[in-house]
């Protein structure tokens, strides 16, 4: 036997939050909109909340008495969950670029690589370059170095060198950061 998954959802947001008749505690500490907290009896609170036709909503279960709230649930998790969707929707999300180079790497590579990379960083993008070094190529590591070094110095007007050209393994890394935002 299958079970609905709306009953699942209904679950887990039900277990965010008690509400009405799941209040356990005898005394409640009532908050509303404009007026003075008040303390009264579970059952008079759940009675006061079904004439509004809202629920009591118990948003504090820890305090001593717990503080609770009369509101529209339905309502507050809908406002809920749209806030979080907003916020996602704002967050930016960083957008890493990679550059390769060779440890022999002409001028007019480099150059074309370095229009490549200015226009990522107008972009906001981040920029990764490295040098691959294959085979016997490892043993120009300072050429790598130089190349990266003069890469990050070409850039040092749209982007910030976020970390020096560091060997990890059969690469050369270097970041830069873009300085528009």
């Amino acid at each position: 036997m299958r079970k609905n998954p709306r009953q699942f959802v209904r679950r887990v947001e039900e277990a965010q939050h008690k509400i009405n008749e799941k209040i356990t505690a005898h005394e409640v500490r009532i908050v509303f909109d404009g007026k003075e907290p008040e303390v009264m009896s579970t059952a008079k609170a759940i009675a006061l909340a079904e004439e509004e036709e809202l629920d009591l909503v118990e948003i504090s279960p820890n305090a001593t008495p717990p503080v609770c709230k009369i509101m529209d649930y339905k309502k507050f998790l809908y406002n809920q969950k749209r806030k979080q969707k907003e916020l996602k929707a704002k967050q930016s999300k960083v957008v890493v670029k990679e550059i390769r180079f060779g440890p022999n790497t002409d001028d007019h590579d480099f150059n074309f690589k370095l229009a490549h990379a200015r226009k990522f960083l107008e972009e906001g993008s981040k920029v990764k370059a490295y040098v691959f070094f294959r085979g016997r190529t490892i043993v120009f590591k300072d050429r790598g170095e130089i190349l990266l070094l003069k890469f990050a110095q070409e850039l040092a007007d749209c982007g910030a060198v976020e970390q020096l050209p560091k060997l990890e393994g059969k690469k050369m890394i270097v970041m830069i950061n873009s300085k528009k935002k």
